[in-house]
């Protein structure tokens, strides 16, 4: 009863530039082409980032003092979106927070008759600390530094929404809110300013403490689950991305 996957890749190399994420032999490549062999019906969503494959554990490209060089990662995000595009993913997700990616990409996509291929932007990607457990599975947090020079900060709502309207602006057909529950505020207000389908991530350090506070006795599991899922859709998500996806659907289907 799961109606659609959000893919992460987990290569079997990195290096500065992050080639594994845009090897058209790629794990996440060849993820889709499995999985729609198996099922066409299933949607296939890619996420478009270079985190998981770069040896530094960045989002972008590096300059020689370690600082994120914007333009040329775009021009890396490009070419593993087309890929991931060209293996059969439905909707790209450039997660990466650069500037000017969303244009880019449906520039690509367009130019190279995939313009049925959907963007769903990270447009509000908040710098998190609940994204801990899904770095440490990953092995993607940062070598140096943090990445608080391209997310965006906790403390700023405008800032949020209009990195939002700069996506819808460059063709996002899908925006997202990531983090959703410490940021229910920031979904609301995007949802009563902006037309655009509106998508929620429910990201792993909020998995786990549902997760840890239940295997604790401490929590009702098949109760706060559900609960937590209304909250962020009450909120005005259209979409919520969730790991709790499995346990929602099997619940739905027996009730």
């Amino acid at each position: 009863g799961v109606p659609a996957v959000l893919l992460l890749g987990l290569p079997g190399y990195k290096d500065a530039v992050g080639s594994s994420g845009y090897d058209a032999n790629g794990i996440v490549q060849n993820a889709v082409r499995a999985l729609k062999d198996a099922d066409p019906d299933l949607l296939v969503i890619t996420d478009v980032c270079l985190c998981e494959y770069t040896d530094h554990g960045h989002c972008g490209v590096l300059d020689d003092a370690g600082n994120v060089l914007n333009d040329p990662s775009v021009e890396l995000l490009v070419q593993q979106a087309l890929s991931h595009a060209e293996a059969g993913a439905e909707i790209v997700a450039p997660s990466d927070m650069m500037d000017g990616r969303v244009g880019a990409i449906r520039g690509a996509l367009d130019a190279t008759s995939l313009t049925d291929t959907a963007i769903l932007a990270y447009a509000a990607k908040f710098a998190s600390a609940y994204y801990g457990p899904f770095r440490e599975a990953a092995n993607s947090a940062p070598a140096q530094g943090d990445r608080r020079g391209y997310q965006l900060d906790p403390a700023n709502a405008r800032e949020a929404l209009a990195e939002i309207a700069l996506d819808i602006e460059e063709g996002a057909d899908i925006v997202m809110v990531k983090p959703a529950l410490a940021y229910l505020d920031i979904i609301r207000r995007a949802r009563d300013r902006f037309d655009q389908p509106l998508a929620a991530y429910n990201v792993s350090g909020e998995y786990a403490m549902i997760k840890a506070a239940a295997q604790r006795g401490w929590l009702d599991e098949e109760r706060i689950i559900p609960e937590t899922l209304i909250a962020i859709k009450r909120a005005g998500a259209d979409l919520i991305l969730t790991y709790h996806a499995k346990e929602m659907a099997r619940w739905l289907r027996a009730r």
